[in-house]
């Protein structure tokens, strides 16, 4: 295997995981911050009150993107046993 593949199939590693995880992380910051900021305003510091409704929008956007997420899982999984040859020999 030379180094510069390695170095690739990494790469593409972290960038798709990132990719991946982006949609569930921008979710629960935008609604974590809204959720501050509405305690914040209404003086309420109920700690369910920042865990319910970042578990409702994290699993809502997670059964949105999961077809999205599943389709660029495998095209990453494809290619990687495609480049297997190339890793052997």
């Amino acid at each position: 295997m030379s180094g510069q593949l390695a170095v690739d199939l990494v790469r593409h590693a972290v960038m798709l995981s990132l990719l991946v995880a982006a949609p569930l992380l921008a979710t629960a910051l935008v609604v974590g911050i809204l959720v501050s900021l509405f305690q914040a305003v209404t003086q309420l510091q109920e700690q369910t009150l920042t865990f319910i409704p970042k578990l409702l929008s994290l699993a809502l956007v997670f059964i949105l993107t999961l077809p999205w997420v599943l389709t660029k899982l495998v095209e990453y999984l494809a290619g990687v046993l495609r480049s297997l040859p190339a890793v052997a020999g």
